[in-house]
């Protein structure tokens, strides 16, 4: 089984198959509270499966784009479960698995035109700012394809650059934490890695180290 964690917006955790069967998802929408929430969640996620620790083979990292405080309390929870079982970690970009679940809920009711449509997952990057990361389709390994890195742009700026690039902007308030674990699942099986090693963090953390101290003249 895989865990999934993310805190790329709110807090989500889940447990799920490796053929993809959902065993549990739990979530807080709290944009700040991640620290105070992600150990509750992943208690409750394992015994909302009826699962232990022990039965977790892999953890799904949700990678972001997210911004540094609330993005790293997820990757370090994920390391830290990963490192106490000796077990691997897959990262994954948090927009694949909004993506994935976009394309596999439009197959069903064609709210896409297949292959054929480039769309955006934009998700709101604070300070009047979005971030977003275009696809189109799934590969043969079932994953989205991503046709560009995630970046960011002026909230007033987004519907024009979409517009130039032919793309359907598809809003998220949530990043599913299942579908950070099947698309985790889908590279396992395919013998891929598709999620950046490091985190995608919006911007530099607000806090940065002191320079070197200045020197008092005599």
């Amino acid at each position: 089984m895989i865990l999934g964690i993310d805190t790329s917006l709110g807090s989500a955790v889940a447990v799920v198959e490796q053929d993809g069967v959902v065993r549990s998802q739990v979530e807080s929408a709290d944009p700040r509270g991640h620290a105070e929430v992600i150990g509750d969640l992943i208690e409750r996620a394992l015994a909302e499966a009826s699962a232990t620790a022990a039965g977790i083979t892999h953890v799904a990292a949700g990678m972001g784009p997210g911004p540094f405080t609330g993005l790293r309390v997820g990757i370090a929870a994920a390391r830290a479960f990963a490192l106490g079982r000796g077990i691997p970690v897959v990262p994954v970009a948090s927009h694949d698995a909004v993506a994935l679940e976009l394309l596999l809920h439009d197959a069903l009711t064609g709210g896409l035109d297949g292959d054929a449509e480039t769309f955006a997952v934009v998700t709101d990057a604070r300070r009047r700012e979005f971030a977003f990361t275009l696809y189109r389709g799934l590969d043969d390994d079932g994953l989205p394809i991503r046709l560009a890195e995630p970046a960011l742009s002026p909230r007033d700026d987004l519907d024009s650059l979409l517009g130039r690039e032919g793309a359907r902007r598809r809003d998220a308030d949530r990043i599913p934490a299942s579908l950070v674990a099947l698309c985790a699942a889908r590279a396992l099986a395919a013998g891929r890695s598709v999620g950046p090693v490091d985190a995608l963090y919006l911007r530099s953390p607000d806090v940065t180290l002191p320079g070197a101290p200045k020197r008092v003249g005599s």
